[in-house]
């Protein structure tokens, strides 16, 4: 019981850990839960016909690794000799690689408060999601999911589902999809418009889609409006996937409503705080065709409720 209430703690402080590096003069960060080790440059090979980002690759404890320089695909110049560079070794989207750093600085826990989204793809580009300011620095998070999209655009595919997936599959099982309110809380654009092309395809058109978790929870609690099923990223500013999923499974106006976590990250720590916080499923960023079936089965059982 003791180990229970202390997930739940956890859960309920809406706050994460950033591990902070070093580009040029610039610091970056990323969060912890996607970063498995710090090392010192490993070397690297070559890879023909590549991003110009892409270092090669490595191996690793016998895993050959990807390498992407974040230097070269920022356009910032090293503060260090390539000999000199660290290797932050990363795991999300269900694959390992490698970003070469100029300086890993050290770790900060943080709020999701703290996550500045203000200039989020306007100055800050398409490559920063938020700024954290600590310590008279401004901190910029970038969108690693975005980042190894481009510099491997293959990978963009994971997130489609296959050609051969129509509504009129879905609709046999639920009907008319769009009767079905869907809210999507994702804090990459990039992703967004992913999920909403996969939900498009399946048939399911109702969607909202929100950039942070308090938005989320904004409208969930707004009057006249009823959504069926809420799917939620956890790594979000002003208000956490996590914290967002506790709350709604705590109200008993909203309670009922079927929570999918759907994350690049899913360690199992992860996975245990989502599951005894009460989301109804978890799954892994790419596995979108998973995703879908999953909102078709939990709507099902909803309207087996509803009718019982």
């Amino acid at each position: 019981m003791q180990q229970d209430d202390k997930i739940l703690t956890e859960v309920g402080t809406n706050e994460w850990q950033v591990v902070v590096f070093l580009l040029g003069a610039q610091y970056f960060a990323i969060n912890v839960d996607k970063t498995r080790e710090i090392l010192r440059w490993p070397g690297s090979r070559d890879v023909p016909q590549t991003h110009k980002a892409m270092r090669g690759i490595t191996t690793i404890r016998g895993e050959v690794i990807p390498l992407i320089d974040l230097r070269v695909y920022l356009d910032i110049t090293p503060g260090v000799e390539l000999e000199n560079s660290k290797l932050i070794v990363a795991e999300f989207n269900k694959m390992k690689l490698g970003f070469m750093v100029d300086a890993v600085d050290r770790i900060y826990r943080i709020a999701s408060e703290e996550l500045d989204a203000s200039l989020t793809g306007t100055f800050l580009g398409e490559n920063a999601l938020y700024v954290i300011k600590r310590e008279g620095r401004n901190i910029l998070l970038l969108d690693y999911e975005r980042i190894v999209q481009v510099v491997n655009p293959a990978l963009a595919d994971q997130f489609k589902l296959p050609e051969n997936v129509v509504s009129k599959e879905i609709s046999e099982s639920l009907g008319d999809p769009d009767q079905y309110k869907i809210l999507v809380a994702e804090d990459s654009p990039l992703i967004r418009k992913l999920i909403q092309g996969a939900l498009s395809q399946g048939g399911f058109h109702n969607l909202e889609l929100v950039g942070h978790g308090k938005a989320a929870w904004d409208r969930l609690v707004e009057d006249g409006d009823d959504f069926d099923i809420l799917l939620t990223d956890i790594e979000m500013p002003k208000m956490d996937g996590l914290a967002l999923t506790r709350r709604v499974k705590e109200d008993p106006k909203l309670s009922h409503i079927p929570v999918i976590v759907f994350s690049s990250v899913m360690a199992e720590d992860i996975k245990r705080k989502a599951q005894s916080i009460g989301a109804d499923a978890q799954i892994t960023k790419p596995e979108m065709h998973r995703l879908l079936e999953t909102v078709v089965e939990l709507l099902g059982k909803l309207d087996k409720k509803k009718a019982s």
